[in-house]
This record gives structure tokens, sequence and C-alpha cells, in this order.
């Protein structure tokens, strides 16, 4: 069964996509959401497994808001407060909040750190 991840933009799709095998397809608001693109998510997802990992701002919460209507049984994944986004979140934040979510079947863990 498929597993979507939306987040707001590019860079955040970059950042978790390092993370995450190509399992769990990664779609993109562009920070913006009208009734199209909104339609637009809805049709690509339609009643699959769906999780929503928005910025910890004010543009993220309007967003998350507006997904949580189109999306009510999406799994929610936060970053923390006083993080650059979810493209400013350390690597190990963002692993946990993805464990935390049920999804360490598909996380990429990063090789120790050699010295």
């Amino acid at each position: 069964m498929p597993i979507f991840l939306i987040v707001e933009g590019k860079n955040d799709r970059s950042r978790i996509r390092r993370l995450l095998t190509s399992d769990i397809t990664i779609l993109c608001t562009f920070g913006t959401l009208n009734t199209a693109k909104l339609e637009s998510l809805h049709k690509q997802v339609k009643d699959q497994e769906v999780y929503l990992f928005m910025d910890n701002d004010s543009s993220g919460k309007k967003i998350r808001g507006a997904l949580r209507d189109v999306f009510p049984d999406a799994g929610q994944i936060y970053t923390r407060r006083g993080y650059a986004g979810v493209e400013g979140t350390p690597d190990e934040y963002l692993i946990a909040q993805l464990e935390k979510a049920g999804l360490e079947e598909f996380i990429i863990y990063p090789p120790p750190d050699e010295f």
C-alpha cells in the first residue's frame, strides 16, 4: 500500500528524501494552498496512508490546518520550534520524528560518524 508524506517545499522534500526509501512518495504544497492544489493532492493520495510534516511556524500551521480538513486521518509529524523549518532540522531529530510516526522500516539510517 503506498504511503505519502506531504511537506511544504522542495528543500523540505530533498532533506527528507535522503532519509526515506523510495517506497514513500513525498509531495509538496510549495508553500501555498488553493482549491486546485488541495484537489490535486487529494487526487494523488486518494485513500492511501498519508503523513503531514510542516514547519512549526504560522505558515506551516496554516497549511497543516487546511490539509487536515482534506486528510482528517493523516498522521502528524512535527519539527521542534526554533529549528529553521523541516529543512533546517538536524537528521537525528527528523529520524526520531519519523520513528515516532511508525515509519522505521522506510528510514535510511546514516552511517555512524567515523573518526
